[in-house]
C-alpha cells in the first residue's frame, strides 16, 4: 500500500520540492550537491544494514528479510538515527547523515532542513520503487495458472481475514474499552491489513511460493490490498466528515476489479507482442528494459486510478510469466531488485518507533494495555484465515493462517494517516503501531515453522541469490 503513503505525505513532498528554493538553483550552489551526499551516504548505511542483518538470520537460520527489517529498527529512528524520516515526526537535528554532512561536508545550518526532507524523500521514492520492483518479481515467479486455480479459496481467505479482525477489533474497542465508534472503526481497519511485500519475500526464500499454500497467501494478499484500500478510503472519509461517500466507495471496487481482471485479460494477446519486439531489438536491456517499461506503466496505471501502484506492477509480472522469456527475464530482474528491494525493508523497520514499548509513559502504559488486545484480534483474525480454505486435499492451513499475518508497512500507513487526521488519540496510535511492530517480526520465523518438514516445490531464483 505505499500508494496510501504517498497519499500521507504528498502534501509535504510538493511543499518541499515547489515551496523551497534550494532544489531549483543553480548546479553549482550547495543544495543539489548537498542533497545528493545525503542520498549516497543514507544508502551506504541501508546497504550495510541489509546485508549484515540478512547474513546474521541466514546464520541463525532465519528468513533474510527479518533480518533487513531488524537491522532497519537498529539504524532507523529506534536506535541510531542512521535513517529517520520526516514524515514519522522527525527533524534534521535528529539525523546523523546531516550532522556527517555538517561535520565533514560544510553544510550550513540554514540549508540542513531542506536538504534532510530533500534526501529524506528520495529514499522513500527509491523505497516505493523497490516494493514495485519486488512485486513485480513476484508477479514472475507466480504462475497465472496456479493462481487461477486458486482464485476462490484466496478470495475466501482475503474476505475473512478482513471481516473477522475489523469486526472483533472494533466492537472489542467499543465494548471493552468504551472506545467512540470512529476511533475505534479505524484501528480496526487498521487490523485488516496484510503487508504482500514481506509475506511474498519470505515464501521466496522458503522456496514455498510456487506451492499451493504459497499461492493462496498470495492471492489472498493482492485482493486483501484490494480491500483495503476501499477500507481506508470508508474509514478516511467517515473520519473527515461523519459519513462514507458511497459514489467514491463504488469507484474503487469496479476499478480495483476491471483493472485485475482486464489486465490479466489483455495479457494474453500482448505476450506474443512482446516477444516478438523483445527478439527485434539488438543493444543492451532488450528484454529486460520491454519488460520494465510495462511493469512501470502498468503501476503507473494503477496508481492514476487510485489503486495501488504495486497491483499494476504485480499484475505486469503475472502478464509477462506467460512468455517464453520468463526464465530468461527471471534472471534479469534479480540483480535489479537485489539493488532496490532492500532499500525498501531497511525503511520500513527505520520508520518503526520502539520508545512506544516504553511503559514508564502514562500514555504508552493506556496504549500497551489496548496493543496487547489488538495484537491478538490481529493474530487470531488472520490465523483463522486458513480454516476458510474449502477443498479435500492436504493443505497446510496454519502456514496459510500465518502468511496473512504481517501488517508492515500497510499497518504504520493507518496509523499515520489516523494521526495526521486527528482521530487517533496517543494511546490508541501508539496501540496500532506496537501491533504493526509485532505482527511484522513474529511472522516470518513463524511462517518458517509451520512450512518445517515439507518439501520445496522448486528452488527459487531469488532466494538462491540472496544465499
Amino acid at each position: 500500500m505505499m500508494h496510501l503513503e504517498s497519499m500521507f505525505h504528498c502534501k509535504l513532498a510538493s511543499s518541499l520540492v515547489f515551496s523551497n528554493p534550494l532544489l531549483a538553483t543553480a548546479p553549482n550552489s550547495e543544495a543539489a550537491p548537498m542533497v545528493l551526499a545525503g542520498v549516497l551516504l543514507s544508502l551506504v548505511f541501508i546497504y550495510l544494514a541489509s546485508k549484515l542483518g540478512g547474513e546474521l538470520s541466514k546464520l541463525v537460520d532465519l528468513p533474510p528479510v527479518l533480518g533487513e527489517l531488524v537491522a532497519g529498527v537498529i539504524v532507523g529512528v529506534s536506535a541510531l538515527h542512521l535513517l529517520v524520516f520526516p514524515e514519522a515526526g522527525a527533524v534534521a537535528s535528529d539525523s546523523v547523515v546531516m550532522t556527517i554532512l555538517q561535520k565533514f561536508a560544510g553544510l550550513s545550518p540554514e540549508n540542513i532542513g531542506g536538504v534532510f526532507a530533500s534526501s529524506s524523500e528520495v529514499i522513500s521514492v527509491l523505497a516505493e520503487l523497490g516494493v514495485i520492483i519486488l512485486l513485480f518479481e513476484i508477479g514472475l515467479e507466480s504462475d497465472l495458472r496456479e493462481l487461477q486455480k486458486v482464485g476462490s479459496r484466496a478470495a475466501i481467505v482475503a474476505v475473512v481475514g478482513v471481516v473477522a479482525p475489523f469486526v472483533a477489533g472494533t466492537a472489542g474497542l467499543i465494548l471493552i474499552f468504551g472506545m467512540p465508534t470512529i476511533p475505534a472503526v479505524f484501528a480496526g481497519a487498521a487490523l485488516t491489513a496484510t503487508s504482500i511485500g514481506i509475506t511474498s519475500k519470505v515464501l521466496s526464500e522458503l522456496g514455498q511460493l510456487k506451492s499451493t499454500e504459497g499461492q493462496i497467501i498470495v492471492g489472498a494478499a493482492v485482493i486483501d490490498d484490494v480491500l483495503g484500500i476501499i477500507v481506508l478510503a470508508v474509514v478516511a472519509s467517515l473520519a473527515k466528515t461523519g459519513e462514507v461517500d458511497v459514489t467514491n466507495l463504488i469507484y474503487l471496487i469496479i476499478s480495483a476489479t476491471a483493472f485485475l481482471l482486464g489486465s490479466i485479460f489483455l495479457g494474453k494477446f500482448f505476450n506474443q507482442s512482446f516477444v516478438a519486439i523483445a527478439e527485434k531489438l539488438q543493444t543492451r536491456g532488450k528484454l529486460v528494459i520491454p519488460a520494465l517499461i510495462f511493469a512501470l506503466l502498468m503501476a503507473f496505471l494503477a496508481n492514476a486510478i487510485h489503486l495501488e501502484a504495486i497491483l499494476g506492477a504485480f499484475a505486469a509480472g503475472l502478464v509477462l510469466d506467460e512468455t517464453d522469456k520468463r526464465k530468461e527475464l527471471d534472471q534479469q530482474i534479480i540483480p535489479i531488485a537485489d539493488v532496490l528491494v532492500p532499500i525498501f525493508f531497511v525503511s520500513v523497520g527505520a520508520r518503526v518507533d520502539l520508545s512506544v514499548l516504553n511503559p514508564s509513559s502514562v500514555d504508552n502504559r493506556q496504549g500497551l494495555v489496548i496493543a496487547a488486545f489488538l495484537i491478538v484480534v490481529a493474530i487470531i483474525g488472520k490465523v483463522i484465515t486458513g480454516w476458510a480454505v474449502f477443498g479435500q486435499e492436504k493443505i497446510n492451513r496454519l502456514a496459510i493462517g500465518i502468511g496473512m499475518i504481517p501488517r508492515g508497512e500497510v499497518g504504520l500507513v493507518f496509523a499515520g494517516i489516523g494521526a495526521a487526521s486527528g482521530v487517533l488519540d496517543k494511546p490508541l496510535q501508539a496501540a496500532i503501531i506496537i501491533m504493526v511492530i509485532l505482527t511484522t517480526f513474529v511472522a516470518p520465523p513463524l511462517l518458517r515453522f509451520a512450512f518445517q518438514g515439507e518439501a520445496i516445490e522448486e528452488p527459487d531464483l531469488a532466494a538462491t541469490n540472496n544465499q
